[in-house]
């Protein structure tokens, strides 16, 4: 071995040793949380804790990250016309979204590969949505299996579906997801290409993470995250099946996305769910009446967390016109961007439903585990329930009829 690669390969083996022996003493992770007042904060904790090529990975968008810029500049635009003088000091946050209750307006977005954030991955998450009464939605790609996750906790979940070429693998994957118990399902519209995400591509960044000398600088400098890459290797899409070493998984994997997708298949899909079927990434109102002709249930107005297409317009600009389009026929949901809970406040005043977070926990995740993305979700609750309460509303319903203001 090359004398300088086996200097590093022994110092990350020593601080890996260390952080082992002293984890019993660790007291670091709960002084993080107790500074962590908002996802902000959180975000600061992940990107220390996380080596560069996996906080990118997260944190990226597609291009020059334009559209991601464009859905917080628009949120932060609009202001919310507080009423007075009206009795909250019970602000009920509960609703309902495809007949479910859940406790507060929130729903876990699906996220792929979370065991390279974390090594708890997934069922982590699983159980800090459950732990506030909502919904988590489990990613085609995660790094757990849809059994496990559907073990890990007795919470609501839903499961998300690319659909690939081979369909007897997408009959396959749903008739597992049914019998986990999977309470809905969401297919993802918008990835008939993989958005160009220029931060993996500086970085060197692939599913699997190869281990270079990169990587190695790395684990010096993030043991945490190392401990639990090296010991669990969360790092594959568990789901899909596909013969060969991690490398060829992961070719496979991308491979058998379909870019030949249209409403056909999901009139197909829609005949073999038998449960609430859920259509993601609809941008435009003529998409989701089609969505509503093709079966679907609930519409989710998305553009990808700015991953897919640099040009996306913000989401919150698009959603009024995609709930004045489906009208009563299906429920209206949103994602992109929120890292506030009065960015939820706004987004129910103009129709939606409930809001799907992604990011948020991932970097919860990443700064503290599980108690990190409950932590995360704890503080977009307690602040959707300020921003409720100085708005005049005393429950969800009443946000609907919030006046919003652009600046």
């Amino acid at each position: 071995m090359n004398p300088f690669i086996k200097l590093v390969t022994d110092q990350v083996s020593g601080d890996l040793q260390r952080l082992r022996t002293t984890r019993g003493r660790r007291t670091g992770t709960p002084r993080a949380l107790k500074k962590a007042h908002n996802v902000s904060d959180l975000r600061r904790i992940a990107k220390r804790k996380l080596p560069k090529t996996i906080f990118d990975f997260v944190e990226g968008g597609a291009n020059d990250e334009l559209a991601m810029r464009r859905n917080r500049d628009a949120l932060d635009r609009i202001g919310i016309v507080g009423r007075v003088l009206t009795d909250v000091s019970k602000v009920d946050m509960s609703t309902t979204v495809l007949g479910q209750r859940i406790e507060v307006p929130i729903i876990g977005a699906p996220t792929g590969v979370v065991g390279l954030v974390h090594h708890s991955g997934e069922p982590a998450l699983a159980r800090a949505y459950d732990s506030i009464g909502t919904i988590y939605t489990l990613a085609t790609s995660a790094s757990y299996s849809i059994e496990d996750v559907a073990e890990s906790t007795t919470g609501t979940k839903w499961f998300q579906l690319y659909v690939w070429r081979d369909r007897e693998f997408v009959v396959e994957i749903l008739d597992r997801a049914a019998k986990a118990g999977y309470g809905a399902l969401v297919v993802t519209v918008d990835g008939s290409r993989t958005g160009k995400r220029e931060r993996d591509l500086r970085n060197g960044f692939s599913r699997p993470l190869r281990v270079s000398m990169k990587t190695l600088f790395s684990g010096v400098r993030h043991p945490g995250w190392s401990t639990g890459f090296v010991q669990h290797g969360r790092f594959l899409p568990v789901n899909f099946k596909a013969t060969g070493g991690p490398a060829s998984h992961a070719e496979s994997f991308q491979a058998s996305f379909d870019p030949g997708l249209t409403w056909k298949e999901i009139e197909w899909i829609r005949k073999i769910w038998s449960g609430p079927l859920v259509v993601k990434g609809i941008l435009h109102p003529d998409d989701a009446k089609l969505a509503v002709q093709a079966g679907a249930d609930a519409v989710v107005v998305s553009n990808h967390g700015g991953r897919q297409s640099d040009d996306a317009p913000a989401t919150i600009d698009l959603l009024p016109a995609v709930v004045a389009a489906v009208g009563d026929q299906a429920e209206v949901l949103f994602d992109s961007g929120v890292r506030r809970g009065s960015d939820i406040a706004k987004a129910l005043a103009l129709g939606a439903r409930a809001c799907l977070v992604g990011r948020p926990t991932l970097y919860g995740l990443a700064a503290a585990g599980e108690d990190g993305a409950r932590h995360a979700l704890e503080l977009l609750r307690a602040e959707l329930e300020i921003a409720l309460a100085l708005s005049g509303c005393r429950n969800v319903a009443e946000a609907r009829q919030l006046e919003l203001r652009s600046s």
